[in-house]
């Protein structure tokens, strides 16, 4: 199952490479890299014998959104478990970003195993990114952490929830 992890990072870089997608002007692996280490450290929350599973949807969760990746593709180089979770956690079509994360795709994610804990580590990821650079985002995922953590509730990631609400409320203080 270690290769996995190994094969799914090297799928998601080489895919985020390819169509040029940065993630605040540095490689697309920048942001990547911080949500696998969102994921080890609340890892103790899976099962011991899916995280390594979970570990490599976090390296792919954005592949199809963002890579012109499908389902398939996904599934081929990394297993349907995987493809499933990063199916899950692509954006709707819509002109805004309430219109690409609607209720629907809130709905998507809960009915996915492990798609809610990997969109947790995501969004811990960009969180704790923004803030520590500065960026005008964090602002907007402070405004916004009350109702994503109400949307993907599921009570065995009470932990997680609790870490980006406070995260969030202590700045805005």
């Amino acid at each position: 199952m270690e290769k996995i992890n190994e094969v799914a990072r090297d799928y998601a870089t080489k895919c985020h490479t390819e169509t040029n997608h940065l993630y605040d002007g540095k490689p697309y692996r920048t942001h990547l890299n911080l949500v696998v280490t969102a994921m080890e450290r609340f890892s103790h929350l899976i099962p011991e014998e899916d995280r390594r599973l979970v570990q490599a949807a976090c390296w792919v969760h954005d592949v199809i959104e963002d890579c012109r990746q499908t389902y398939n593709d996904v599934k081929t180089v990394c297993g349907e478990q995987v493809a499933e979770i990063a199916y899950a956690l692509t954006n709707e079509k819509g002109k805004s970003r309430k219109e690409r994360a609607n209720d629907n795709y809130y709905k998507g994610i809960l009915k996915v195993k492990y798609a809610p804990f990997v969109k947790l580590c995501d969004r811990i990821a960009n969180i704790e990114y923004s803030k520590e650079t500065g960026s005008r985002m964090f602002e907007m995922y402070c405004k916004e952490n009350d109702d994503f953590a109400r949307k993907l509730y599921k009570p065995e990631y009470d932990e997680m929830v609790g870490y980006l609400l406070r995260y969030g409320a202590v700045e805005k203080n």
